[in-house]
């Protein structure tokens, strides 16, 4: 395992926004603005996001890499639902959208400080 100085900002932004973008859908979902009164099943979208979990936590750069592609669902699902919803539901979309972006960012940038440690 390789952790210089320079993952460990990257490697703790990603693991940051993807907790943060898992408990933003769970109160979206069942509290602050479900699409059902009671919750919604749009809930388990929250449970997909526990996937890459223990992979980021680990550092694994395969889980990185697909987690990168994977988070573009998400992205998409808080444009169109911010596109569409007003009030509260448009400002947690655009929540989940900065969310996603701020972890797609980490993993990048998180891959990219690991390869060039790994060149060095």
């Amino acid at each position: 395992m390789i952790m210089t100085s320079n993952c460990r900002p990257f490697h703790w932004g990603a693991i940051a926004s993807l907790i943060a973008l898992i408990l933003l859908c769970l109160a979206w979902e069942l509290w602050l603005a479900p699409l059902h009164a009671g919750g919604s099943w749009l809930v388990l979208k929250a449970a997909l996001l526990l996937l890459p979990l223990m992979g980021v936590l680990r550092e694994r750069i395969y889980t990185y890499q697909w987690s990168s592609m994977f988070i573009l669902a998400y992205f998409a699902e808080g444009t169109m639902r911010a596109w569409g919803e007003h009030g509260l539901g448009q400002r947690l979309a655009l929540a989940e959208v900065m969310l996603t972006v701020s972890y797609f960012t980490c993993v990048l940038l998180y891959i990219r400080a690991r390869r060039l440690a790994a060149a060095h």
